[in-house]
């Protein structure tokens, strides 16, 4: 499980940095992350450990999204050259 989300971070790295990936896409995890960052949330980071995982929540579902949408061909050749690079 560890690995999986050590893969999803990585994957979304290389299709932001990809420029074959549109401008708009890369908008998704970008715009999560500025939600994490703003001062705005939709469970307070007061609430213990709930307010955390809302922010987790909105950043994976994000970086899934981005993939989904990313063209499928783009997806499979980072997922494979991460999974080449793992051994």
């Amino acid at each position: 499980m560890i690995q999986s989300i050590f893969d999803q971070i990585q994957l979304t790295w290389r299709l932001l940095r990809d420029e074959r990936v549109p401008l708009t896409y890369k908008a998704i995890p970008v715009g999560a992350l500025l939600y994490v960052l703003s001062p705005l949330d939709i469970l307070p980071d007061v609430i213990p450990i709930l307010g955390q995982i809302d922010d987790l929540t909105i950043v994976f579902a994000a970086m899934r999204l981005f993939e989904a949408m990313a063209p499928e061909a783009i997806v499979n050749e980072h997922k494979g050259a991460i999974k080449r690079k793992r051994g």
